[in-house]
């Protein structure tokens, strides 16, 4: 593969920007190799700066579920665009996106439209404390909430692919206040709470962490997390930066049926423009400026080009058939692969949900926990992305990262993708 542009451009990259990109995880320090320059993308595919062409599981990190460069959402950016890029005003779109969020799923009353997944965490967590006049906030080890200096504690993303164990810069007295407990582990939350509940504001939790491999919840654990937050006045907050609109219409909390009391969001709803959003029960929210006591502000907050965007991608989303149309995705991709799953019992763990799935070079049959995503082989990984790139597959630079399929996606990019894992792992594997 020609990569001499890429390597040119990334060159050029390091003398500019810090490692030579805007987030550190597309550097491909884990898997080795010069990152790849983008040209265009277009409906499942990438095209890079030298011309290789990929079928593209990234999908940017979760958000382009309709796929690359949708007609639907161009059209409508370039509409609103020639009507404006920015206010700093209300305008309409505000309004639909807002009654989209709040309609789909029933935990969320208001919304409140801000510019990044970081953001929303950032500021659902202020406004839980702001509400519960409480300081302690619990995470669960390898749950990534963005990089928020008291949100840097036991994280994963990026944190896990370059071995960092918090951040430098993260202060003690700014972190002081987070607690990090495992996931999947009740009794340990039960524990705790019996200490601390009554000095905790909220649990912050992925409701399936994807940021740290994938780690799906145990049967009836996202229950009695809720039970327990209601037990001790604790509240619930689900990052769906992530699954929101992604498992279902109404997220992992439509998925499972608990719901939260406040709600973060991101990635789809802003058809990949920047944007984030955090909502919930319309008591909570009352709290947040100008209506209470709560700061939070920005200047791009509510960008008509991201709700236009997000307006399009959530009305195409709305009646349900495209989550069936995804699901029979994953199943066509999950038979297809089955033979070499089975070959590889043992040395490789696929796992989905929906239309997100993971590759894990480990010999456990099921992910619970961090501890067990630890031991997982990454230079195996490192290899089979090598494969996968060169049969003309784009993965996520991670290992610790899922993939996403998207409606883009035909059944013949599946097959030839099925057909360049069984090959890759052969190669890696024999």
């Amino acid at each position: 593969m020609n990569r001499q542009n890429s390597e040119k451009l990334f060159e050029k990259a390091k003398k500019l920007i810090p490692g030579g990109v805007n987030s550190p995880v597309r550097a491909f320090r884990s898997v080795g190799g010069t990152p790849l320059f983008i040209k265009n993308g277009n409906g499942s595919r990438l095209t890079d700066e030298d011309g290789n062409e990929f079928i593209d599981y990234c999908m940017s990190w979760g958000p382009l579920i309709l796929g690359h460069a949708d007609t639907d959402v161009v059209k409508a950016v370039q509409k609103t665009a020639a009507e404006g890029t920015s206010f700093g005003a209300p305008h309409t779109k505000e309004i639909t996106l807002a009654q989209l969020v709040t309609d789909a799923f029933e935990s969320i009353e208001k919304v409140r439209f801000v510019n990044s997944g970081t953001e929303a965490t950032m500021s659902a967590i202020r406004l839980a404390r702001g509400f519960t006049n409480r300081d302690k906030i619990v995470k669960f080890e390898g749950c990534y909430h963005g990089h928020a200096d008291f949100l840097l504690v036991a994280a994963g993303s990026g944190i896990a692919t370059l071995a960092i164990p918090d951040s430098a810069g993260v202060t003690a007295p700014n972190a002081k206040d987070t607690v990090p407990l495992p996931y999947n582990d009740i009794d340990a939350l039960s524990a705790y709470f019996e200490k601390e509940g009554k000095n905790t504001a909220a649990v912050i939790m992925e409701p399936i962490p994807c940021n740290y491999g994938l780690i799906l919840p145990q049967e009836g654990y996202l229950a009695k997390v809720r039970e327990l937050c209601d037990k001790y006045g604790v509240l619930l907050i689900f990052d769906e930066v992530i699954t929101g609109f992604r498992l279902s219409y109404g997220g992992a909390q439509k998925h499972f049926g608990v719901k939260a009391d406040i709600t973060t969001l991101g990635k789809i709803i802003g058809g990949g423009l920047p944007v984030g959003a955090y909502g919930g029960r319309a008591d909570i929210m009352n709290t947040v400026a100008p209506d209470g006591p709560v700061y939070q502000a920005g200047t791009l907050s509510g960008n008509p080009l991201a709700m236009a965007a997000g307006i399009t991608v959530l009305e195409k989303l709305q009646n349900g058939a495209a989550y069936a149309e995804l699901e029979r995705k994953a199943s066509l991709f999950k038979a297809a692969l089955a033979p070499a799953l089975e070959k590889y019992r043992g040395r490789l763990l696929f796992q989905d949900i929906a239309s997100i799935f993971a590759f894990t070079f480990t010999n456990l049959e099921h992910i619970k926990n961090v501890e067990n995503i630890k031991k997982a082989d990454t230079k195996a990984f490192a290899a089979f992305h090598a494969e996968m790139l060169s049969r003309g597959i784009y993965l996520a630079p991670s290992g610790f990262e899922v993939g996403f399929l998207s409606l883009a996606h035909s059944d013949n990019d599946i097959e030839k993708t099925a057909q360049a894992v069984i090959q890759s792992l052969s190669a890696v594997l024999g």
